[in-house]
């Protein structure tokens, strides 16, 4: 049996997220498929009553995908609550290259990658030196407050 994976993520600002999170994993937005204008043009399509379509939805991308077809369809479904608690998943986004690529190259790579998701959007919470551990990472937010690491 064949199975995809497609991770969702609850959000108050779909296009916000779809923006951010394209930048931060080399992701596109996802487009509608063939012969429809929009996601919205297409759900009402297939049928999905006007009702079960919050205003807005659809309108524009709320999904990513990966150009190269590796990593898992990622939606932003919009919901009405914020968020309230920490995490009990994260992403890692792992650009040091681990432990076969000296310490002062990982720390350049991960420096960068900070550097470019602030620009984005994101708020960095802490950085984690430890040479004798051979680690050095940072623990971000996203635009909505959702934790994730850069290694």
């Amino acid at each position: 049996m064949e199975m995809t994976v497609q991770l969702t993520i609850d959000c108050s600002d779909p296009q916000r997220m779809v923006t951010f999170w394209a930048e931060a994993l080399g992701y596109v937005p996802e487009p509608p498929p063939d012969g429809h204008a929009t996601w919205r043009a297409y759900w009402a399509a297939t049928g999905v009553p006007e009702a079960e379509l919050p205003a807005g939805a659809g309108d524009i991308p709320e999904s990513i995908i990966d150009p190269a077809g590796r990593g898992p369809r990622v939606w932003f479904q919009q919901v009405p609550e914020p968020k309230v608690a920490k995490n009990r998943w994260h992403f890692d986004l792992k650009v040091g290259g681990g432990r076969d690529v000296s310490p002062g190259i990982r720390v350049q790579r991960v420096t960068a990658a900070v550097e470019r998701l602030v620009k984005a959007g994101a708020t960095v919470l802490r950085i984690r030196d430890e040479p004798d551990a051979g680690l050095y990472a940072a623990a971000m937010q996203d635009p909505e407050g959702n934790e994730f690491d850069i290694v």
